[in-house]
């Protein structure tokens, strides 16, 4: 049918119905032509229409009679010079960079390349259309009825993160409809939020739901991209996890479940990956942004403009230093905070964005731009701080606004409680807010994400299973996935039916979440692992889109008490401000040898309840230690102005084999030590009593007391 082309606008880029029509808008530096076409609900082109207006780069076109629901694509001319950079070629659909829904998936059958594949060279254009095999973008309906929604905007520093897939999450629950199961409406339901809210965690931190694609060589296997750190585009939530199907329903779909959890008292974090996209390397497939303009929005080899720098280990990397690709990105993010509502990010492989030339640059143009933008002054800004390129690894180094995945805190933990030696000195700054990292320039503990495991390696029940890697479901002979681990399998590789050595993975296991959730920063809980959530040692399942990675609710006795063990830890943290303090701990040396008469916020014991001594800290052979968390040196007020104080904690941790007498420091302001927890007591590790002046500390466990807050607040 006949369209009427008018002029439209320039922004904002995309597809954006109005009331004469849908405007049409996209951004191409070096283009010669753009058509605009569109598809049928079966995947027919119907027309195309050559967008004549060209206003600082960017093609737009206003086209009656276009509603929401059509589906289109690009098709843009321009140079074939790929040794320049250029790699036009009209005979590709491509996916527009700005389109709010995406519908069907890539066909790797299609000749999706822009060279000829079979001549081995991409030098060579391929002409044949692959309209056929391209997902076709989708005009959307913005209306929604948000109602009051309201976001929670829980302090980061009282937060408590549920790393989760949405798929995986509720794939296999019962609880949840069948209909529903795997898709955002099953993250919504309400036997899911009730969960969620009984654990007692704040935000959920989803995989990526950035429309994304399945590699070919893993559907040649049968397997797809499960994590889909796979980029194709940054403004549509991924089809695969609605349940009324990619015409468009999915915007809303994630609507209603964003809404669903806010309503909760949830908010939800998005996992991103703008540091590259699907299309791979210069032989890979050219869907989007290589077609609209590949100079643009890849960074390419100085002197050889052929070819692609990678600093993400996928063959491409997104030019963050151009100022398109910067506000692509800061569109992308503020679109997701305005017209989806959700509360922060986790930005995958962040050093990528900070690259100006070569090095990672706290002065980046991306931290600038984040950092003035006032959409995103009141989100979550969390950075995973490295990549794979040379001087990648920045922990510690992001500027202030910004946490971190403290990949730090994840080995000290695991080496401590594996039975290393000489890790005391570290783990002391991890327990306490990794102030070696952070405190120093401005930021708080709670920059500090602490996590153990996440989605990428082992499960904590796997962590404490397996000795070495079991990834052969994946078909790559057990080489992917990284072979360092820092774990023990207590001495059986896999399950047992070794009941001591299944007490001991018990014990374990509830060491490491009260590492966790007791330590300073914010605790972030990798999905399943509150009740052994196990993936049988596979520790790289990108790809497995099955029970591997689906969690089982099934929940046996020892599964049923790890779960309660862990609700109750929250609801410790979360009831005690001394658990999750705003500031450091005013001590500038860590580790404390002064006399008894000085009062300190931070105490470090030997079982004999003297100070830690330098020989102490410093020593391979000793693995245990006390320290006391005084609740009346928070330094902090509440609403009303009022100094805030809480009880005063004694941590004690023992990672050696055999079981350590502790003689007891006394506490700060007189009166007893109560028993709160005890890691080796499986039955009741909760039990409530007084001790006496000395304590037997099991091996390999960790035992916390409490002492009962004074009035006052010691400055």
């Amino acid at each position: 049918m006949p369209y009427t082309l008018l002029p439209g606008k320039p922004y904002p880029l995309g597809a954006n119905v109005t009331a004469k029509g849908t405007n049409f808008a996209i951004y191409s530096e070096h283009a010669t032509a753009v058509q605009l076409c569109f598809f049928d609900a079966d995947g027919n082109q119907t027309d195309c229409i050559n967008l004549r207006e060209r206003t600082a780069y960017v093609w737009h076109g206003l086209v009656r009679g276009i509603a929401a629901g059509q589906r289109y694509g690009y098709r843009i001319d321009g140079p074939w010079e790929p040794e320049q950079g250029h790699r036009f070629n009209p005979s590709k659909l491509l996916v527009d960079p700005y389109a709010k829904a995406i519908s069907g998936q890539v066909d790797w059958k299609a000749p999706i390349f822009a060279h000829k594949v079979e001549d081995n060279n991409d030098l060579v254009r391929c002409d044949r259309d692959d309209a056929y095999g391209i997902p076709k973008s989708v005009v959307i309906d913005t209306n929604f009825n948000w109602g009051k929604d309201c976001a929670p905007q829980t302090p980061l520093s009282d937060s408590v993160i549920y790393e989760m897939h949405v798929k995986g999450f509720s794939m296999r629950n019962p609880a949840v409809p069948k209909k529903l199961r795997g898709t955002y409406a099953g993250v919504g339901h309400p036997a899911s939020i009730d969960y969620l809210k009984k654990l007692g965690i704040t935000a959920v931190e989803l995989l990526p739901i950035h429309h994304f694609i399945d590699d070919g060589h893993l559907l040649d296997q049968g397997l797809s991209n499960y994590w889909g750190y796979n980029t194709l585009g940054f403004f549509s939530p991924m089809p695969r996890y609605c349940s009324c199907g990619d015409t468009g329903g999915q915007v809303n779909e994630f609507k209603q479940m964003v809404k669903n959890l806010h309503a909760a008292g949830i908010e939800v974090i998005l996992d991103v990956v703008y540091n590259h996209t699907c299309e791979g390397n210069r032989n890979g497939p050219m869907l989007s942004f290589k077609g609209v303009c590949n100079s643009t929005y890849y960074r390419t080899v100085a002197d050889q403009p052929r070819y692609y720098m990678d600093y993400t280990g996928t063959g491409n990397t997104l030019n963050v230093r151009h100022p398109q690709v910067l506000k692509m990105i800061m569109d992308s993010l503020r679109y997701w905070v305005t017209d989806m509502h959700v509360d922060g990010f986790r930005f995958d492989l962040a050093s990528t964005l900070a690259r100006e030339l070569h090095a990672v640059s706290k002065l980046s143009s991306f931290f600038d731009t984040i950092h003035q933008d006032p959409t995103l002054a009141d989100v979550k800004l969390i950075a995973e701080p490295w990549d794979v390129g040379e001087g990648g690894y920045q922990v510690g180094n992001f500027p202030v606004l910004w946490a971190e995945w403290n990949g730090k805190y994840r080995d000290t933990v695991r080496r401590f409680w594996k039975g290393d030696g000489g890790q005391l000195s570290d783990l002391a700054y991890r327990l306490t807010g990794s102030s070696d990292l952070y405190q120093f320039d401005g930021r708080k503990p709670y920059a500090s994400i602490n996590f153990i495991t996440a989605h990428d390696g082992f499960t904590l029940c796997d962590l404490v299973s397996y000795d070495g890697k079991h990834n052969e479901a994946n078909g790559e002979d057990n080489q992917d996935g990284a072979n360092d681990n820092e774990s023990w399998n207590m001495g059986a590789e896999g399950p047992t039916d070794d009941a001591g050595i299944n007490t001991l993975r018990e014990r374990q296991t509830r060491n490491f979440l009260t590492t966790l959730l007791l330590s300073q920063g914010v605790p972030m809980l990798s999905g399943g692992d509150e009740f052994g959530r196990s993936q049988r040692g596979n520790n790289n399942a990108y790809c497995q889109d099955n029970e591997i990675s689906w969690y089982d609710w099934k929940l046996d006795e020892p599964r049923k008490r790890l779960l309660e063990f862990t609700s109750k830890l929250i609801q410790l943290r979360r009831d005690h401000p001394n658990l999750h303090r705003r500031r450091f701990f005013q001590d500038r040396v860590i580790r404390n040898t002064d006399g008894d008469n000085v009062v300190h916020d931070l105490s470090w014991y030997g079982a004999d309840g003297n100070f830690l001594s330098n020989e102490a800290w410093n020593t391979e052979w000793n693995r245990s230690l006390a320290i006391i968390l005084n609740g009346n040196t928070l330094q902090v007020t509440d609403d009303e102005g009022a100094p805030v104080v809480d009880d005063t904690f004694l941590l004690m941790v023992n990672a050696a084999a055999e079981g350590v007498e502790f003689t007891l420091p006394p506490t700060p302001f007189g009166g007893a030590w109560k028993h709160l927890i005890d890691t080796e007591n499986i039955e009741d590790p909760f039990a409530r009593e007084c001790v006496g002046d000395k304590v037997i500390l099991g091996g390999r466990s960790m035992m916390v007391l409490c002492a009962e807050r004074s009035h006052t607040q010691i400055y």
